[in-house]
């Protein structure tokens, strides 16, 4: 059993559905379907059952899928420390996230390299993404991670691209945002976010909301959305299945999804030290994978 199938069955394990799975993997439903029938058939043992609802595991799946976690586990260490130079990663990893990335997409990400690496400190600072540039070009931290399109000339490395979306409790369409009186929830954000959301109103000939809530957090905002106060713009990345609001994506003039770049920004010199280069590596690996 190869470490590409310990991927794809701990991937199904996760999702419990082969449409999510497939897509996760960078597959068609069929060449996945099949093989998983091989795997099994390696086994001598159904790992999943199939129902309309999804796939679910059998007491033996539970087994393998273990085994497949343990076995992904040990390959991440082993690259890991053949990346660090044999040598012990330890110090202190300093970043700086914007504050969506901070609340929604880091944890994740720095619940495995805690994981990997427990020796490294982590020091986290959170911002607007103006603010978080501004730490990199002053290098008061060695990795930044930022939303939009950053001026900066280390290296970058794209990390994913973030849909917005007009969310409600009530309304489906835009055309029946026009007579809705309930006030527009916006959250305190940098200017080049804001310009981005005021350039889509303006183009998409709307009229000014009759009133405007301004919140601190993102999550405050999303709170009010999903409780029907009134309706919002939030990235897709701050969205799960089961929010109770309805979604309408941002489409700009070209017909092309709204959209916010997210960045990891660092520089070579940053790359010398131990923690930076497995933090960077770790990051690269989940994207890549």
């Amino acid at each position: 059993m190869a470490l590409t199938d310990f991927e794809l069955i701990v991937v199904l394990s996760t999702e419990g559905n082969m449409r999510k799975a497939a897509e996760k993997l960078f597959v068609s439903q069929p060449a996945l379907s099949q093989r998983l029938q091989h795997i099994e058939q390696d086994w001598g043992t159904p790992i999943f059952i199939r129902s309309k609802r999804g796939v679910s595991l059998t007491a033996e799946g539970e087994l393998i899928v273990a085994f497949a976690r343990h076995m992904l586990e040990k390959k991440n260490e082993i690259k890991a420390r053949i990346q660090a130079g044999g040598s012990e990663v330890y110090g202190t990893l300093k970043l700086a996230v914007s504050s969506v990335n901070g609340q929604y997409w880091l944890p994740d990400i720095l619940k495995d390299f805690v994981e990997h690496y427990p020796r490294v400190k982590i020091s986290l600072v959170t911002g607007w993404s103006s603010e978080i540039l501004e730490r990199i070009y002053q290098r008061s931290c060695h990795a930044a991670i930022v939303r939009g399109n950053p001026v900066w000339r280390g290296e970058k490395l794209h990390l994913f691209s973030d849909p917005l979306n007009l969310v409600d409790t009530r309304i489906r369409t835009l055309s029946q945002l026009q007579d809705d009186d309930r006030p527009y929830i916006q959250f305190k954000s940098d200017s080049s976010y804001a310009r981005v959301i005021t350039e889509w109103w303006h183009s998409r000939n709307m009229k000014n909301p009759a009133r405007t809530i301004l919140v601190d957090q993102i999550e405050t905002c999303k709170q009010m959305a999903t409780h029907g106060i009134g309706y919002a713009v939030l990235p897709s990345i701050s969205l799960t299945e089961n929010d109770p609001v309805h979604r309408i994506p941002l489409i700009d003039r070209q017909g092309e999804p709204l959209r916010r770049d997210n960045w990891l920004l660092y520089d070579e010199e940053a790359m010398q030290l131990r923690q930076v280069r497995a933090f960077v590596e770790l990051v690269r690996h989940r994207l890549f994978r």
